[in-house]
């Protein structure tokens, strides 16, 4: 099935059903909850053979249950969200009622990658559908077990009149990009996001851009740098660092690379348990770390480096199992390291006062900014996500995804009579000297 394809037979559909009542939704919802739970094992061993290695716990937390927590979410808040918000009437247009309602935008296109190959394609599905749409997905075709079984998982829980899944490379995304589609949303790197805006452009397609950018974690003086140490690698672990929120840089302020690396080292974390998807990453990697001292590597094949952050290190975003360091000679130097660089999707901060936290929430631009913790704040289904700038612009996850994938159309119904129908044309002679009046000018 092309891309036009599958937006023309939904775009039927859409036609000859209408959009999908709330009650319909919640069925739905809970259909891909089951659908994905089901195929639990077999999502984590389709997983594990397009990784080559996978971690089957990475797959069921990030993966599996992300999506099944997602759906059972958003059906529970399913009817709050959809309620018609009602909006203040000034006083000259009393009697009168305004409110805005939430409605389904129509057919969504949805570009997942290969990193979190089952959550990037389905969890801003669960938001289209919870918000009354249909959806077009196409899946990585570097996971293509992964990406057979979500085209299994839509049609068993969404079926062709809700959901179509569109297979291929290179050359089915961008035609799949150029596609009017009612909005798209597109999940990888910062240079593909721009082709993607580009594409979409003609159409003036609505867009979601999930990126990623440079995810700093600062460690400030009062960290415990044995307990940071073992948060920031436990979060760099998973996926092998193939997260657009992973850790990237850990901005070192009082504290030196070598004492970092010994925590790292006593932390007994330093096999991520999932491998370089493939041997084009791994390139890309082995370059950016060319000539880069590493400070730190326990041996084997899903190895995490710890380095010392070096030319390319410091500019490109990682994407893999190398953690960066940077010694800051204070919380400024550090803020000034984040604002030369395009906004992160994720700011870390670990042993921040309060003071030192609101410095920073003042001082940048990020997705999120997150305290003791990372990755994490990504499971919490209704805590909005995405990016600022370069790393993405739009919101997805709980009553935030609904309202991206909704129009927010205006509503107002008027009473036979109001102050306001003193200005009705053609303007009497009080009606020009009130005018006057109301803007401060002398009648």
């Amino acid at each position: 099935m092309t891309p036009q394809d599958a937006l023309a037979s939904l775009r039927s559909a859409e036609a000859e059903d209408g959009a999908p009542a709330l009650a319909q939704r919640r069925v739905l919802l809970a259909a891909l909850r089951r659908s994905v739970r089901a195929r639990a094992q077999a999502i984590a061993d389709a997983a594990n053979a397009d990784f080559g290695t996978r971690g089957a716990e990475d797959t069921l937390l990030a993966d599996v249950m992300l999506v099944a927590d997602a759906a059972a979410f958003s059906r529970r808040w399913l009817a709050a969200w959809a309620r018609p918000r009602g909006a203040p009437v000034p006083l000259p247009f009393r009697p009168a009622r305004a409110w805005t309602e939430c409605v389904p935008k129509g057919v969504i296109g949805i570009m997942a990658p290969w990193n979190d190959p089952l959550q990037l394609a389905l969890l801003p599905a669960v938001d289209a559908i919870a918000a009354g749409n249909r959806v077009v997905i196409k899946p990585s075709e570097a996971a293509p077990r992964v990406a057979a079984l979500i085209e299994e998982i839509a049609a068993e829980a969404w079926g062709p009149r809700i959901a179509a899944v569109v297979q291929g490379g290179p050359d089915v995304a961008r035609d799949f990009a150029a596609q009017p589609w009612d909005h798209l949303v597109f999940t990888g790197g910062t240079e593909t996001g721009r082709l993607v805006m580009a594409a979409a452009a003609p159409n003036l397609t609505p867009l979601t851009l999930e990126l990623g950018g440079k995810c700093p974690a600062l460690v400030l003086p009062n960290a415990d740098l044995a307990r940071v140490a073992r948060d920031i690698l436990s979060a760099k672990a998973v996926n092998a660092g193939q997260t657009c929120i992973a850790p990237d840089t850990v901005l070192l302020i009082g504290h030196s690379a070598a004492a970092f690396a010994r925590a790292a080292r006593a932390s007994g974390i330093g096999d991520s348990g999932t491998a370089v998807i493939n041997t084009a990453q791994q390139a890309r990697l082995d370059g950016l770390s060319a000539g880069v001292t590493i400070a730190w590597m326990e041996p084997g094949p899903q190895a995490i480096g710890l380095a010392l952050s070096r030319e390319g290190l410091a500019e490109e975003e990682i994407f893999g199992p190398i953690l960066a360091m940077e010694e800051c000679g204070s919380l400024d130097a550090a803020l000034d390291w984040v604002r030369e660089r395009p906004h992160p999707l994720a700011i870390y901060l670990f042993g921040a006062t309060r003071a030192e936290e609101a410095a920073v929430a003042a001082g940048t631009k990020s997705g999120a900014l997150v305290t003791g913790r990372a990755l994490e704040y990504a499971a919490l289904p209704g805590l909005a996500f995405g990016g600022v700038g370069a790393s993405g612009f739009g919101r997805r996850n709980g009553e935030a995804g609904f309202r991206e994938f909704s129009n927010i159309r205006a509503r107002m119904r008027h009473g036979r009579w109001s102050l306001a129908r003193l200005l009705d044309r053609p303007y009497s002679d009080f009606a020009r000297k009130l005018i006057r009046r109301l803007v401060g000018l002398k009648p």
